[in-house]
């Protein structure tokens, strides 16, 4: 079934301005309707923006995306286990920090003990992944203590805590939305929500290691990681890590 571009954002959950910058830069083109004209989405185009999604969900940038699409030896099949057996590993080491944080307020409301190895269950694999994803460009960029310092917060971060930074993440992007919508980084929404990215990353850096240099140096690693920039860009839309990039230039600046 052919679907017009409104309907297809309907459909998958994009907006239409999305559809439309895929478009743009040639990522997901519709076919056009030798009746009327219309910018028609087919089969083909509905599976590729399937693939794009699965894509984007793991982090992978645009760029990236449309290379490994138009290889010529792309497999539609083998592409999809390889998304299973990443989801499939996402989902166990969440489950294994359900099971940790549970264990934990069971053992808090009964008095039950638990042992350390049952501490540290689902939480090691987050510093281990942590260390595998990030290590090497944190020691090389802020020493191995600045690696050692988040590693120490991430293990001992309560379960309010990492709902609280959770939520003011959330709060975040609100604001983000409505200040890309205002078209203005040194709007007032856009000054808010870098002053809770600053909060947000408290979290995770000791407050001696914030500054304002080290805010900005921090969104310039955004822009030049596409692991990053597909992490702001999925949830906001195309442009928005360059927008929060710009946000915290003018409220630290």
């Amino acid at each position: 079934m052919p679907y017009k571009i409104h309907e297809l954002a309907a459909l998958s959950g994009v907006t239409v301005r999305t559809l439309r910058y895929y478009d743009q830069i040639g990522l997901l083109c519709p076919a056009r309707s030798a009746d009327n004209g219309y910018r028609l989405y087919e089969a083909p185009q509905v599976d590729r923006l399937q693939q794009i999604l699965f894509y984007r969900a793991l982090g992978v940038s645009l760029e990236q995306i449309a290379v490994l699409l138009d290889a010529p030896d792309y497999d539609r099949t083998r592409t999809l286990e390889q998304h299973l057996t990443v989801l499939q590993k996402q989902r166990d080491q969440l489950n294994l920090l359900i099971q940790n944080v549970t264990q934990t307020i069971r053992a808090i409301q009964e008095e039950i003990p638990m042992s350390d190895n049952q501490k540290f269950e689902g939480l090691k694999q987050l510093i281990e992944e942590n260390n595998q994803t990030y290590g090497q460009e944190v020691i090389e960029k802020y020493g191995a203590k600045a690696l050692e310092d988040t590693n120490r917060r991430l293990a001992s971060m309560s379960k309010s805590q990492w709902e609280e930074q959770q939520a003011l993440e959330q709060k975040m992007f609100s604001l983000l939305r409505q200040a890309m919508q205002i078209g203005d980084p040194c709007c007032e929404q856009a000054i808010q929500a870098a002053d809770l990215h600053r909060q947000w990353l408290l979290y995770f850096w000791p407050a001696e290691n914030y500054s304002a240099q080290a805010h900005r140096a921090l969104a310039e690693g955004y822009i030049a990681d596409p692991r990053f920039t597909a992490y702001y860009d999925k949830r906001l839309g195309a442009g928005a890590t360059l927008f929060l990039k710009q946000a915290i230039d003018a409220y630290t600046l």
